[in-house]
């Protein structure tokens, strides 16, 4: 069950909204509701989670009582050992029997959903109590409600202890608060349902094909509308679990800010994926020193960081390769030769950051070098060409991809000479009499179109099973 699916909009969440507001206990039901949730999709490894919560629990009252390296050393290690174990063993015993040559058949263990979000959670729920950053819970429920929200459990945002823990003792709830989460939402719903999967089925024809065949149009093509999935996706995902917090009293943090206006891949992380950039940062990359010890080192945390960000996405080559092209841009862009990029006009420092970003979409999308490579020969005009533009081009797309860009780079059109035209012609329509008939219309028509869509039983892929 994820957020964009017939079961969770129209049984679940009504549901469970309805028993939230009427019942006195609300923070009970959060949890009940949340491992409900989980349980729907991955029923054998509820254990797991209540497990990790149980143990997180008890290492944080441990904290509590000695603040002590010690206790922190083995709490965040054994966060650790479980993602290690599932998530990256198969990776390990991989490389371990191809370096000894043998045929055996590394372990292939399955990836229970979402663990990568929850475990990164739990790490700070013990960091930040260790640094006294927050006080420990006393009661296992609220530790758990922490770990297992489920409106971020499985795709996000990354939420950190110190950020939510007066609220999941005392949150303010009003129509307004709700009335706005579920405008938010809704946005995000449409963003997933509309955007992502319309792009994600171009880009699934063109990562699809054979790719030595591909002619450099439909690479393009393919590229293009992948580069839009995943950020429709991805932010689509946070717009719907932001919206789902705040109706329920949560102020949880922002994940995407337009991260395709950025000027370099430095600003770039600063938009994309905030929480996860946040995380890595409070959490490794400052205790690693970040930039205070001179520009060797800086370069070095920088390297360190985002090679292990590439690792935390997937336990390939590929995610590795991804992470270490964006370490490099980034420590480039630290370097001497930054000051060429900041001198481009900034039509040329955007295209800069899109090739950069788009061409490292590569390696994500194939998880696999040597067909990453592949691609990139057919986006130069290296393949067949025997998959040409018009096997992989749908009509739609003439509609949706400037959509999609006008969307995603929004504050730079509304910062432009048309964007203040526009605006100043519309300004009647921002006066509350309008604002009051004009959003419900507009939800209301955005949830009909989505549960349309639903209806008809489409694409709609989830790819954070992989995360």
């Amino acid at each position: 069950m994820t957020f964009a699916s017939i079961p969770f909009l129209f049984y679940f969440l009504p549901t469970f909204l309805a028993l939230y507001f009427l019942l006195p206990f609300r923070n009970l039901v959060f949890l009940l509701g949340s491992l409900i949730f989980y349980a729907w999709g991955e029923p054998v490894f509820i254990l797991l989670l209540l497990v990790s919560i149980t143990m997180n629990h008890f290492m944080a009252r441990a904290l509590a009582r000695q603040r002590t390296w010690r206790n922190l050393s083995i709490g965040v290690a054994a966060n650790l050992a479980a993602l290690g174990v599932f998530k990256y063993a198969g990776f390990f015993s991989e490389v371990l029997l191809e370096t000894l040559g043998s045929s055996a058949t590394p372990l292939d263990l399955h990836l229970p959903l979402g663990i990568s979000f929850y475990t990164f959670q739990a790490i700070s729920f013990l960091v930040d109590i260790y640094r006294r950053d927050a006080a420990a819970p006393e009661r296992w429920l609220e530790t758990a409600l922490f770990i297992s929200m489920f409106p971020q459990l499985i795709a996000g945002p990354i939420v950190r202890f110190h950020t939510v823990a007066e609220q999941i003792y005392s949150r303010t709830h009003s129509l307004d608060r709700f009335a706005s989460g579920a405008r938010q939402f809704t946005r995000g719903l449409a963003q997933k349902i509309l955007l992502a999967n319309a792009f994600g089925q171009t880009a699934d024809a063109a990562f699809g094909a054979d790719l030595a065949q591909l002619g450099p149009g439909a690479a393009w093509l393919g590229l293009i509308c992948y580069t839009l999935q995943i950020y429709f996706d991805f932010a689509g995902y946070s717009n719907m679990a932001l919206g789902l917090g705040r109706m329920m009293g949560f102020d949880f943090p922002e994940n995407f800010n337009f991260p395709y206006m950025s000027r370099s891949i430095t600003e770039f992380w600063r938009r994309w994926h905030m929480s996860l950039s946040r995380w890595f940062r409070e959490y490794l990359y400052i205790p690693l020193g970040g930039n205070r010890h001179g520009a060797l080192r800086t370069y070095l945390n920088l390297s360190i960081v985002f090679l292990l960000c590439g690792f935390w996405h997937g336990a390939e080559w590929a995610f590795i390769i991804w992470g270490a092209w964006h370490g490099a841009f980034l420590v480039m862009e630290r370097s001497p030769l930054g000051r060429l990029i900041t001198a481009l006009p900034q039509a040329a420092q955007h295209v800069y950051l899109m090739l950069a970003v788009m061409l490292a979409w590569v390696p994500f999308r194939t998880e696999d070098w040597g067909q990453a490579i592949v691609y990139f020969r057919a986006l130069v005009g290296q393949g067949t060409g025997s998959v040409d533009l018009a096997q992989v081009y749908a009509p739609q797309l003439a509609i949706l991809i400037p959509i999609g860009i006008v969307v995603a780079v929004w504050p730079l059109i509304a910062e432009s000479r048309l964007g203040r035209t526009v605006a100043n012609r519309g300004a009647l329509l921002a006066h509350p009499a309008p604002r009051t008939v004009l959003e419900p219309a507009w939800v209301s028509a955005l949830l009909v179109l989505c549960a349309a869509d639903l209806a008809t039983g489409s694409y709609n892929p989830f790819i954070y099973f992989r995360f």
